[in-house]
């Protein structure tokens, strides 16, 4: 009996120590998956100087990204079932670390471009598959991992949004310093999932690799396609004001610095948001968090509007902790109507693909109008209209009966 029991805590605590090291993981992967974009909005005019872009080919430099996380959505489940999804995760990260180097020593418009587009790749198939991985490894508490997760994301957006154009003025090469410098969290990321991987090889192939079987997407089911809106909405307003709400804040004559806070506050508010939700949310029906997350964001970015140049700072954390809150609840979604990690992995893909396709012109969107007007104020309210519509949806994001289509 007393071999038994010492068997038994003998398992319990190589599972606790799993359970710790697969959050460990977690948390650097998701800290490496946005610096590689959002590193571009404080260094956008350097770059701009540098390449002589225009405002919309600048923002191409965050669009690229949003569209190849939309595009590669939905065939990274099959690649993860190819070859295996610790494998392919692994790979990806390689390939966004690689292109984030790169790029810091582009020296034509080509190379910048197509480096972008292997930062978009490897982000696009890493975010696409540690939906299911949550899924897989903490089935009964993927709303708090989710939290946790959409945390450390957040976490890498504020680490590049407050310090990449600290970097930039000091450093010698000015941007590209501080565009590269960002390989680093992936070198760490990469680490991570070495062990995640080597861990997986010791256990069974069930736990370790996704299902064989066959998941068909979820295009005629309507509460697939109302998280992929909701989602793409969070999504298309977070990369327009990354984009966009230093240089906005600089043409109201605020310095380049105090602008940069602006950002960096937003990044911050935003991140202190996603675990707030996460574990206030318990129910599957989250409709009512859903709800009060798009309302704080309507009303911070009405007042943005409206008073431009009134107490930024109060209004950019009003708006970020409520898209803060709906980006984390929208992520949660997919594994609210998913019973298997294959299910999650393909409702994830579609929900990705149809949500980065629509964030992709958030960016492009904002500067076009930009261009167009000479001023952000058409763009503004334009961004407003959005998170009106995020309010609209709430009460059609009811989870599906279990019984999935």
């Amino acid at each position: 009996m007393r071999k038994k029991n010492n068997e038994q805590n003998l398992v319990k605590t190589q599972e606790n120590n799993g359970a710790w090291i697969a959050i460990v993981a977690i948390i650097l992967v998701s800290v490496s998956l946005r610096p590689g974009i959002i590193s571009i909005g404080p260094i956008s005019t350097l770059i701009q100087d540098d390449f002589n872009f225009s405002y919309s080919t600048l923002s191409m430099l965050i669009t690229i990204p949003d569209l190849l996380m939309g595009l590669l959505a939905l065939p990274t489940p099959w690649i993860a079932r190819r070859y295996g999804r610790d494998t392919v995760i692994l790979y990806a990260l390689l390939l966004l670390t690689l292109s984030t180097l790169v790029r810091a020593f582009s020296p034509n418009t080509f190379t910048l471009l197509s480096t972008t587009v292997g930062v978009g790749a490897g982000i696009a198939i890493v975010g696409t598959l540690m939906g299911g991985f949550i899924k897989l490894k903490f089935p009964n508490k993927a709303a708090l991992l989710m939290g946790i997760y959409t945390f450390s994301l957040s976490l890498g957006t504020a680490l590049a949004a407050g310090t990449t154009g600290i970097i930039a003025s000091y450093a010698d090469s000015g941007w590209r310093l501080a565009s590269g410098i960002w390989a680093l969290p992936g070198v760490l990321a990469i680490i991570a999932w070495i062990v995640i991987t080597l861990q997986g090889r010791k256990d069974s192939p069930v736990s370790q690799e996704v299902s064989e079987r066959s998941v068909p997407i979820p295009y005629k089911n309507p509460t697939a396609w109302m998280i992929a809106l909701y989602f793409g909405c969070t999504n298309l307003l977070f990369y327009a004001i990354i984009a966009w709400v230093s240089s906005m804040y600089q043409e109201q004559g605020y310095s380049v610095s105090v602008a940069g806070f602006i950002l960096l506050t937003f990044t911050v508010v935003f991140m202190l948001a996603n675990p707030v939700f996460g574990a206030l949310s318990k129910s599957l029906d989250r409709r009512g968090w859903l709800a009060v997350s798009s309302l704080l964001a309507v009303v911070g970015l009405i007042l943005i509007a409206i008073w431009p140049d009134a107490s930024p700072f109060i209004f950019i954390s009003i708006f970020a902790f409520g898209l803060g809150g709906a980006f984390t609840l929208s992520m949660t979604l997919p594994l609210d109507n998913t019973n298997t990690v294959e299910e999650s992995n393909v409702w994830n893909g579609f929900v990705l693909t149809v949500g980065y396709l629509i964030a992709a012109t958030g960016p492009f969107s904002v500067g076009f109008m930009r261009d167009l007007s000479g001023d952000f104020s058409t763009s503004i309210w334009f961004l407003v209209g959005i998170t009106v519509l995020m309010l609209i949806l709430t009460p059609f994001l009811k989870p599906n009966d279990r019984s999935l289509q």
